[in-house]
């Protein structure tokens, strides 16, 4: 995991270096569409930057939030248009069943503004979020306004730290890191807990099909 992030920082620095603002924007748009590149090395190492003088502070959180806005609109464009038809044919064994579709459904029409907004800083959900949105079809200009919201938040946070931090923006990580391994610990538990249910449910079923 190290190398991992040490080979991400590399590429973020170099592309951030070498592109400016559009490079920002290209990195943030990757992590919204499902390609795990932390926005926590992105945005940080691009407020150190401005603290150098070389970005401008409002300019870097602009394309930063542009770029998670476009990142997510794919994803979501993706799951509308064969999310659904992904999952009808797949779901089974990934252990989500119409029923789960369903409730989706419901969770996104009454309460997609405040998932769009809040997954936006939530680290591994901002990645994934908009491909469910997409599939449960949630009115996309509140999609547009609260992701672009959430996106524009997280990055002012990120910025102004890099920005404070200067030459040591890069030990926001270690603190980062903790959050995601506390966060990817909620989920694996989340996830046995999701299979163990449909093994029951598929169990139950049996044995009243038996009866």
């Amino acid at each position: 995991m190290e190398h991992l992030l040490e080979f991400l920082a590399t590429i973020v620095i170099q592309t951030i270096e070498t592109t400016g603002y559009a490079g920002i924007a290209v990195l943030m748009a990757l992590e919204s569409a499902n390609i795990p590149i932390p926005s926590e090395i992105i945005m940080p190492f691009a407020g150190y930057l401005v603290s150098k003088g070389e970005f401008g502070f409002w300019q870097v959180v602009f394309w930063g939030a542009i770029g998670n806005l476009l990142g997510s609109l794919a994803s979501y464009a993706l799951g509308f248009y064969g999310g659904r038809a992904f999952l009808d044919r797949w779901g089974k064994w990934l252990f989500i069943t119409p029923h789960d579709v369903a409730l989706a459904d419901r969770l996104f029409w009454k309460y997609g503004a405040i998932i769009a907004f809040v997954s936006r800083m939530l680290p591994v959900v901002r990645t994934f979020i908009s491909f469910p949105a997409g599939v449960a079809k949630m009115d996309l200009r509140k999609f547009l306004l609260y992701t672009f919201a959430g996106s524009f938040v997280w990055s002012i946070l990120l910025t102004y730290f890099g920005v404070v931090l200067g030459e040591n923006w890069h030990s926001l990580e270690s603190y980062f890191r903790k959050f995601d391994w506390l966060l990817a610990g909620i989920l694996l538990v989340l996830g046995v807990w999701w299979i163990v249910r449909h093994i029951r449910e598929i169990q139950n079923s049996k044995i009243k099909v038996q009866n």
